[in-house]
């Protein structure tokens, strides 16, 4: 069975997915980030929906990379999770 790690090796060396992995690098951080943060306060995503007075799919986009989230909604996000938000330009 292959892995992800081997299907991903294989799949960077086509130019065209490798430029679409690079462009998108900050939506995953922004999605890996926020499941992380919700799964470590044991949320699910309806509870912190409803804790930013929100739908559930919002939630979904932003975790799934469907959406770039605005700051302002970064910064509802931290605050119900009750953690920081961080921006770096590196």
């Amino acid at each position: 069975m292959m892995t992800w790690e081997k299907h991903r090796k294989i799949l960077m060396k086509d130019p065209a997915v490798r430029k679409v992995w690079e462009e998108t690098r900050l939506e995953r951080e922004i999605s890996y980030a926020l499941i992380k943060a919700r799964i470590e306060k044991r949320l699910t995503q309806a509870a912190l929906a409803k804790k930013l007075q929100t739908r559930q799919s919002v939630i979904s986009r932003v975790e799934s990379g469907q959406n770039t989230p605005s700051l302002s909604l970064l910064k509802r996000l931290a605050t119900a999770l009750d953690t920081s938000l961080s921006v770096q330009f590196k």
